[in-house]
């Protein structure tokens, strides 16, 4: 089955890690690589689509801003790198979508915005409006106060979030941006037989066991976190994309309907409840 249908989706959610928008060597932004990122997402706004940008790579800026080379484990330095990362990414960003008159805001959610009934509620208003006005919302996770998502990965990197925003917001269409192709049988990187998964129409168990074991030395999400992302994207009426972020071009190519990547395929869930994926039993919703 052709994807040139991917052409009229028309609220869109890209999810973007930190491997892809930082030089492996250095750890530094690549600013080439979201300069190309800001002008697909602008020209898409151009042509009349409602885009919403999760990124990643918080932490990674705030700990190259001060001269910490190796990832830590210890949370109040994670936090304190998040607040001072999230300033300066939202700074880069601001200035490469000005370039292009494009507004963009930020948006910050934890766990917490999502099982309190009212802060939920509040969330979705708000993308609401802000697609409305034609503005890009920027997401990211409150790391700076949220450490259960950190520590025990929560919204794995960003993958389960931007699921959440997708279902919260009524997207048709998400794509996680990584360093991974998309879905393989096994790992390729250990199993050079390993065979290359186009399309998912559906997410069993043993779809579930490909995905172990594919990690990025860079971001906290691996494949497992992407097929659980996707499971809350098709089940909510979202297709969702795995792709190579490598080539920011990437995108462009995807919404011309080209098969890049892995599709799992949307099939709306009549009984689809956005808490039944993110509930844990130490945290209750309000409704």
């Amino acid at each position: 089955m052709d994807r040139l249908y991917i052409r009229d989706k028309k609220r869109i959610v890209i999810k973007i890690g930190t491997s892809t928008i930082t030089h492996e060597e250095t750890g530094a932004l690549n600013l080439v690589k979201l300069e190309k990122l800001v002008r697909l997402l602008t020209d898409l706004r151009n042509q009349g689509k409602e885009v919403v940008l999760v990124s990643s790579g918080a932490i990674a800026v705030g700990r190259k801003a001060m001269g910490i080379k190796e990832r830590t484990e210890e949370m109040s330095v994670k936090q304190a790198c998040a607040a001072i990362g999230q300033a300066r990414l939202m700074m880069v960003y601001q200035k490469l979508f000005g370039e292009y008159n494009q507004v963009t805001a930020q948006v910050l959610m934890t766990k917490y915005t999502m099982i309190n009934h009212v802060s939920r509620k509040n969330a979705q208003n708000t993308f609401r409006e802000l697609l409305k006005m034609g503005v890009i919302p920027i997401v990211n996770e409150n790391d700076t106060v949220s450490t259960d998502e950190m520590e025990y990965g929560n919204f794995g990197d960003n993958d389960t979030l931007s699921a959440i925003v997708a279902a919260l917001i009524g997207a048709d269409l998400l794509i996680l941006l990584s360093d991974i192709d998309g879905l393989y049988t096994d790992d390729p990187n250990v199993n050079p037989n390993a065979d290359f998964v186009e399309c998912v129409d559906v997410i069993d168990e043993k779809l579930e066991d490909m995905g172990k074991g594919v990690t990025s030395d860079v971001g906290t999400g691996g494949m497992a976190t992407k097929i659980s992302a996707a499971k809350i994207a098709t089940d909510s009426g979202s297709d969702m994309v795995i792709a190579n972020g490598e080539n920011i071009g990437v995108v462009h190519r995807i919404m011309q309907g080209e098969k890049i990547g892995t599709i799992f395929r949307a099939h709306k869930s009549e009984n689809f409840h956005l808490m039944d994926y993110i509930q844990t039993p130490q945290y209750r919703a309000d409704d």
